[in-house]
């Protein structure tokens, strides 16, 4: 973790001036839990976001997407069961009404409106029942409102997913929160679901997306779970500016700042998508180092993660490692085979590193040592390592699996993150609709 940044609770409420809620309005009869979630800044927004790259896009997508066009936002409105995608003009009048509704009962314009939608494709939201219920929505705005809106917005995900970090810019202290669902149909192409981001620094709306899209590079767009990208995928930022920094409006070391802590939170994020893909029973981080650049790392990392021979061979605590060599070689990406070491590492920590050839000792992010990581060379300079069966069937069952890739091509890094492909997936997802 970045040194001048520290993790908080709170979620998207943490930072000054933001509340949230979630209810239960019944969007889906067979759901118990609250659907729909509310979050709303006392003061205007600067505001940035990224959309999914399907060529079908929900009509709430498409409504946010001219919304935040100028740069501007206030509250953000979502609900899961109903993702309001391939339902045509009745299906954008009843986006537009979410927004209306969400606009009226906390007095603002309905163009500052975020609308998100997650759940069935292809049928009509009962947009009416979030109506009914926008007073109470409203009514129920609050400081620890996260813990509802945090639920609301759950499909198939087994956990909630959300995180606030700290920074000091300016002398002032700068918080970002978030939070986010992703659990299927999660892809490279901004494989974040839903996400919402909220933060008290003062930054420009330009500033803003250009940090968001900096950050989402390595982050949320290193993220695979099955390889579908979703036609609802948004992920959105508000800045109210009440943290009192002076405004960032180039690319200064404020801005520096900013986009490390922006980074800290977004990883956290995107590795908790990663871990609660559908059916999943670990997670499963590729490390690749010593890349000749960054799109290298980036390209041979995700490749790996999105294999399903990877992900079954992690499923089985298989260390069938040439299925890694193999994944790198068709990703198009330059690196020398003769030259690359794998290894496999228990991965208990996320918040620390393998240090290959330092006695198995782990690193945290500050630079310190400490622990120790159970970790296995499967191969090395382009030649296979006789290993022991057992250790590396003992390394594959922690729940969190690091394949670290060396390479001696250059001095550039990258990690992707996704999950082991299990029965349960074809479960969840063989009758997902009925």
């Amino acid at each position: 973790m970045h040194l001048n940044t520290r993790f908080v609770d709170g979620g998207v409420t943490a930072p000054l001036g933001f509340t949230a809620n979630g209810i239960l309005c019944h969007i889906k009869a067979s759901r118990k839990t609250n659907d729909t979630a509310l979050i709303f800044s006392e003061k205007p927004c600067s505001a940035a976001g990224m959309f999914t790259q399907n060529r079908v896009k929900a009509e709430c997508v498409k409504l946010t997407m001219k919304n935040i066009a100028n740069g501007r936002m206030q509250a953000a409105v979502a609900n899961s069961g109903n993702a309001n995608a391939c339902t045509g003009q009745q299906g954008a009048q009843n986006a537009y009404r979410m927004a209306k509704s969400a606009a009226d009962a906390l007095g603002i314009s309905c163009e500052d409106v975020i609308v998100c939608s997650t759940g069935v494709i292809g049928q009509q939201l009962p947009v009416e029942k979030i109506e009914e219920n926008m007073s109470a929505l409203k009514a129920g705005l609050s400081k620890k409102g996260h813990e509802q809106a945090r639920i609301a917005i759950m499909t198939t995900d087994t956990q909630y997913k959300e995180c606030a970090v700290q920074t000091e810019i300016g002398g002032k202290t700068v918080t970002i929160g978030g939070m986010c669902k992703g659990s299927g149909m999660i892809h490279i192409n901004l494989g974040t679901m839903l996400c919402f981001i909220t933060t008290d620094c003062a930054i420009s709306p330009q500033m803003l997306e250009k940090a968001l899209h900096e950050s989402v590079a390595g982050t949320y767009n290193c993220v695979s779970v099955d390889g579908d990208t979703s036609t609802n995928d948004t992920l959105t930022i508000m800045a109210n500016g009440m943290a009192g920094n002076a405004e960032i409006c180039s690319e200064d070391a404020d801005f520096e700042a900013f986009t490390a802590a922006l980074n800290v939170l977004n990883t956290v994020m995107a590795k908790k998508i990663a871990a609660d893909g559908e059916g999943a029973s670990r997670l499963v981080e590729c490390y690749v180092k010593g890349a000749s650049s960054v799109e290298n790392a980036r390209i041979l990392a995700k490749e790996v993660i999105c294999s399903n021979l990877v992900k079954a061979a992690m499923f089985g605590k298989d260390a069938n490692w040439g299925r890694i060599l193999c994944a790198m070689g068709y990703s198009g990406a330059d690196f020398t085979p003769e030259k690359t070491d794998v290894y496999f590492v228990s991965y208990p920590d996320s918040s620390r590193y393998f240090v290959p050839g330092e006695n198995d000792e782990i690193g945290s992010a500050d630079g310190s040592l400490g622990g120790k990581f159970e970790s296995l060379q499967v191969f090395k300079h382009g030649v296979p390592l006789d290993f022991d069966e057992d250790k590396a069937k003992s390394i594959l069952s922690s729940e969190s699996v690091q394949i670290l890739v060396v390479l001696e091509d250059g001095e550039f890094e990258a990690k992707a993150w996704g999950c082991d492909l299990t029965y349960d997936y074809v479960k969840i997802n063989g009758d997902y609709r009925t």
